[in-house]
């Protein structure tokens, strides 16, 4: 099997995984602020006790510390967003915004990585704005909030996706994990203690912070239960095994690839939670002229060279390329 190949198999793996997220945050009930900090330095935590870990950090220059210190805020604000838009929504339509991050992406990452900008893959991404108009149309508007914020963290994906691409050649999977869910979850941490200064709008609602005298309790068991199954085997996993296939696919390959990510979100969401009382037709079929957009980009990507390897790190300034 080729890298290529095998970076598309590991990339479905998880999502599939990742495809449970949205469920779990539904289940546990804490809001999105301790949940995202938990999860956070719960995985960061384990992946201290790896000297492997230690050894990766130890080899990082101060310059690209900083850098993956900065992609973990964004990875802290991507799931604060994604949380809060599960709690303000449900975990169908939070999923369902991820898949906007196509849109984003193919703007975003030919600025951060250098990868030649693509005009199919523009209106390939345009594609999902038809389905998301559905999706809006097909939810209750007590949950317009949830899908604004649930398309805000589509965005936060699409930046330190970008990033994650340009600096995955710096260090191995594991110490870039650890790095980033560190940072994240001081990041995390630090808004936590901006409490009182923070906006009322944001503070007043419950789907982000707790009451300031339970901010930092320890959580009810059965949310400890579910916030371990999600910082092992919806993160720690998933997490270091897509940087390892972000070495032979691009950000935007792999991002419509998590397009597959509401399919099982959704499924889930039925068989689990019983969410398709709360959403009518138009929601479904929104959610599945997004979804179709992962089945047509392999088609186009035929027809081009993709490029792959060290273009996304003109540090390096080598490309590899690949294609038919």
């Amino acid at each position: 099997m080729t890298d290529t190949g095998r970076a598309w198999l590991q990339i479905h793996f998880c999502v599939f995984l990742w495809g449970f997220t949205a469920i779990i945050g539904k289940l546990i009930t804490i809001p999105a602020v301790p949940l995202v900090l938990w999860r956070m330095l719960l995985v960061a935590a384990m992946l201290l006790c790896v000297p492997r870990v230690w050894r990766g950090l130890s080899r990082l220059s101060g310059r690209h510390l900083a850098a993956f210190c900065g992609v973990g805020v964004m990875v802290g604000l991507h799931w604060l967003t994604f949380y809060g838009a599960i709690k303000l929504a449900n975990a169908s339509v939070a999923a369902t915004c991820m898949a906007t991050v196509p849109v984003f992406l193919c703007v975003i990452e030919p600025i951060v990585t250098g990868r030649k900008f693509v005009l199919k893959e523009l209106i390939l991404g345009l594609l999902v704005l038809p389905g998301i108009a559905l999706v809006v149309g097909g939810t209750p508007d007590s949950m317009n909030a949830g899908i604004a914020v649930g398309i805000l963290s589509a965005l936060f994906v699409s930046v330190f996706s970008a990033y994650n691409k340009r600096l995955v050649y710096r260090t191995d999977s594991l110490t870039a994990t650890t790095l980033e869910m560190l940072s994240g979850g001081l990041f995390v941490l630090l808004v936590a203690n901006l409490y009182g200064i923070l906006p009322e709008q944001l503070t007043a609602s419950a789907a982000f912070f707790p009451e300031p005298a339970t901010l930092f309790d320890l959580p009810p068991p059965e949310d400890l239960f579910w916030l371990a199954v999600l910082a092992i085997a919806c993160t720690l996993l998933p997490f270091a095994l897509s940087l390892k296939a972000l070495r032979h696919l691009s950000a935007y390959a792999s991002a419509l690839a998590v397009n597959m990510e509401p399919i099982y979100a959704i499924v889930l969401a039925i068989l689990i939670l019983d969410e398709q009382k709360e959403l009518n037709a138009a929601f479904y079929f929104g959610a599945g002229i997004i979804v179709a957009v992962v089945f047509i980009y392999p088609y186009i990507s035929r027809t081009r060279t993709t490029v792959v390897g060290d273009q996304a790190d003109p540090d390096r300034g080598q490309q590899q390329r690949t294609g038919k």
